[in-house]
């Protein structure tokens, strides 16, 4: 059975005949840690729910990544409603088949409560519709990329020849995380031999990214031992998100046949290059006219890097600018975020921004380096640990805040051969851990709330909370190496 070709046009009524030789199918909806949670589903089952939903267990929105529920219990699913279930509606134009599991159809469902019929405050996917609509309502729509760095380990009982279902969970339940081998060594950024060792999983993921429709525009090996990027194909910012996600189902469904374990941890290896997950982003308006771009250079622009740039996009960017110490529990989650987030390591650590300036916050594309048409902005603080829906909605919102609020740029752009937090950098240093962070995302005043609302900052943050609780009260490697005989 072939593929669905991308964007097919699926309607309830016409699901009968698209699934007219399949006997399931599988959905999946995703939880604030970016993590699928679903199930397969018998076809008889799925075309009675496709239209009005189903009811699923609120309860993956009332424990962590690891099924542990959450120290403090939050409002939308605790023992006071009995974990109740809300409302699943899949999302019909998410249709597309699983080539690796003999192409069994696939669909996303969005989360609504079911007392309102409104988009679940937490649910990821509604939070991005969310914030679109506001765009929508002014005759714009969004365009997003994304961009994942993430390193390969082998399973310790395999080898790159051959096939294997081992899985490294038993392993580091009793072995360091160093004990598992890189697939490949040195750094070695966009080598062409290095990729031929691991031919087979190389090609298979780009084809098979391919066949899911969520294509890689670009697939190389990054600066690392076994550390891989892919830039996926630019477009419509909810399918981009989708896709982003997607993507690493993919990866670490492919990777699972080759005895490869993918890791997309903001920080894996001490001393060695973290892993981003930067996001582009512009508007278009309903001709497909970049936004951003100002049509003729301003003669006297309030930075010179800004000569290029609409009144829009400037109060796009003062709106990012404001926004972005009160965004990062969404753009740096874990504990292990904030190992990459340092001086000296290509990441960003204060608000700023500049014109082609890989080392800031925000990097300006447009002219007189980048086409009119391609003018926008890559924010690249966000790590591959990310929830690419919150990413993208918390981008969106405090972008369209600065455009409706016409918040103006007043922070100078860090100029070329300017140094993160060195004497020409004027921008406020960004969160130094997850705790910091969260306590800024949900205080009082902040621009999370504004543009979240207090529902939302309060169900994140608190899971966040619950990340720094459960680090506070671990034993790290380091401790015990460091203390067990001198003290």
């Amino acid at each position: 059975m072939a593929s669905s070709p991308p964007n097919e046009h699926v309607t309830a009524e016409s699901l009968p005949a698209i699934l007219e030789h399949d006997t399931k199918v599988k959905i999946a909806g995703i939880d604030v840690d970016g993590v699928l949670r679903g199930k397969l589903m018998a076809k008889k089952k799925f075309l009675s729910i496709a239209k009005d939903g189903f009811g699923f267990c609120s309860v993956i929105f009332g424990w962590d990544m690891h099924d542990m529920t959450y120290f403090r219990e939050l409002r939308i699913s605790n023992k006071e409603n009995g974990y109740r279930d809300m409302l699943a509606i899949p999302d019909l134009s998410s249709f597309r088949r699983i080539p690796w599991e003999d192409n069994v159809p696939f669909f996303l469902v969005s989360f609504y409560d079911p007392d309102t019929q409104r988009p679940l405050s937490a649910c990821p996917r509604g939070l991005l519709k969310n914030a679109v609509e506001r765009l929508e309502r002014k005759g714009f729509s969004a365009l997003a990329g994304a961009e994942y760095e993430f390193y390969h380990f082998k399973a310790p009982d395999s080898s790159t020849s051959s096939a294997s279902t081992a899985s490294p969970a038993k392993f580091l339940q009793e072995n360091s995380s160093h004990a598992l081998p890189h697939l490949t060594e040195g750094m070695t950024g966009y080598s062409l031999t290095r990729p031929v060792l691991n031919q087979d999983y190389y090609y298979n993921v780009f084809e098979t990214c391919q066949k899911f429709n969520c294509g890689i525009e670009g697939w190389h090996t990054e600066s690392g031992p076994g550390v891989f990027e892919a830039a996926l194909e630019y477009g419509d910012i909810k399918e981009m998100a989708d896709k982003a996600g997607l993507f690493k189902y993919v990866v670490k469904s492919v990777s699972s046949r080759y005895g490869i374990t993918p890791c997309f941890m903001a920080k894996p290896r001490q001393g060695l290059p973290g892993n981003s997950g930067h996001m582009h982003v512009s508007i278009v308006d309903s001709s497909g006219n970049n936004m951003f771009y100002r049509g003729s250079k301003d003669d006297k622009p309030p930075f010179r890097d800004l000569a290029y740039v609409s009144d829009l996009g400037r109060h796009f960017l003062a709106g990012l600018l404001e926004g972005l110490p009160d965004i990062m529990p969404i753009l740096a989650p874990t504990v292990n975020s904030y190992k990459r987030l340092v001086e000296n390591f290509w990441a960003p650590v204060t608000v700023s921004w500049g014109l082609e300036h890989r080392a800031a916050s925000i990097r300006l594309l447009a002219p007189p380096t980048a086409p009119s048409k391609a003018t926008r902005f890559e924010i690249r603080v966000p790590g591959a640990d990310t929830n690419p829906h919150l990413v993208l909605a918390a981008i969106l919102a405090c972008g369209w805040r600065g455009v409706e609020k016409k918040l103006e740029v007043t922070l100078p752009p860090l100029g070329k051969g300017e140094d993160i937090g060195g004497a020409n950098d004027k921008g406020v240093r960004l969160a130094r851990s997850l705790k910091e962070a969260t306590q800024a995302f949900m205080r009082e005043d902040s621009v999370a709330r504004d543009v979240f609302g207090d529902e939302f900052v309060d169900h994140f943050g608190g899971t966040r909370e619950h990340e720094c609780r459960l680090w506070d009260e671990a034993v790290t490697d380091w401790e015990i190496k460091r203390y067990i005989e001198m003290v």
